[in-house]
């Protein structure tokens, strides 16, 4: 019998100005906060500004097909939102040192307190601090709806998502701060895993492929492999 399981995510991205390439704040331009984001379907799609990114959330998806598509649908309304604004997405950059032009606002300089820990380890991870002050990252997480051992699944997924994205995403900036290896937050449905950057979000392969891996992840577990 196939596992069941539902995955969703809510990624980050940067904007920058079409002519000039400039990385341009989110800040005032899309609507939305981590505690209440923008919805633009009952069912869960919503959009928000996280500091100078752009975030965006998905509902809960039981097949690649409707992950895939999910995020489709968001990212295809972001693009035409943005798009009116002379703006485009920074495809495939997760860490980036912006103008300080555009940090000047009170978002734009404030960082999420909201802890994370170590599935490995059980511990709580430090708060990471930048000597760039101007460095901002971007996230892919990846949210897992399971019954399984939420630390179990966690290890599973370094394995089989963690492990190849050092090889699949060539910015390596991020990592120097946020991604370690284990990052997780417990959740009432299961599991945040938030090593991943956002690279696989532009891949067209991307969502199946992060689909696919958490399925062999969570059969792992199941199995009793870790």
């Amino acid at each position: 019998m196939s596992i069941k399981f539902t995955l969703g995510t809510d990624p980050e991205i940067f904007l920058k100005d079409k002519v000039t390439g400039k990385l341009i704040s989110a800040v005032g331009k899309i609507g939305g906060t981590k505690w209440a984001p923008q919805k633009i379907t009952p069912e869960g799609h919503a959009i928000l500004e996280d500091n100078v990114a752009v975030e965006f959330n998905t509902p809960p998806a039981d097949s690649a097909e409707n992950f895939h598509n999910h995020i489709k649908f968001v990212l295809e309304h972001l693009v035409a939102k943005v798009g009116e604004m002379g703006l485009e997405f920074a495809v495939k950059v997760s860490a980036a040192s912006f103008p300080i032009e555009e940090l000047m606002t009170p978002q734009a300089q404030e960082f999420g307190c909201e802890p994370d820990f170590n599935a490995w380890t059980g511990k709580m991870n430090s708060r990471p601090v930048a000597t760039d002050r101007t460095l901002r990252s971007c996230g892919g997480h990846v949210h897992v709806g399971t019954e399984l051992d939420p630390r179990s699944v966690i290890r599973a997924m370094d394995l089989f998502l963690g492990l190849p994205s050092l090889h699949l995403d060539g910015d390596d900036k991020r990592r120097q701060l946020y991604g370690k290896a284990g990052c997780f937050r417990p959740k009432s449905y299961g599991a945040e895993y938030r090593t991943l950057s956002n690279f696989w979000i532009f891949e067209h392969w991307g969502p199946n492929w992060v689909y696919g891996q958490t399925k062999k992840a969570l059969e792992f577990v199941e199995n009793g492999e870790t």
